[in-house]
């Protein structure tokens, strides 16, 4: 999977991103090196969600993708 981040320079130093296709991601970094890696740990959060197994019945199944 490939996603499109935007990059901006923060007015007080550093940098920030966000991810337009995931609606409130964004995080920060000192360096493109701190950016990027927060930057995956960022989109992996959004990405995630806790699944009320109270609504999960005996007959379904949970799966993972990974693109």
């Amino acid at each position: 999977m490939k996603i499109k981040v935007i990059i901006h320079e923060a007015e007080e130093g550093g940098l920030w991103a966000e991810v337009p296709s995931i609606p409130g991601c964004m995080t920060q970094g000192d360096t493109y090196k701190e950016l990027i890696e927060n930057l995956y740990d960022a989109v992996e959060g959004c990405l995630s969600v806790e699944i009320d197994h109270s609504k999960i019945k005996p007959n379904d199944t949970i799966m993972e993708l990974a693109f």
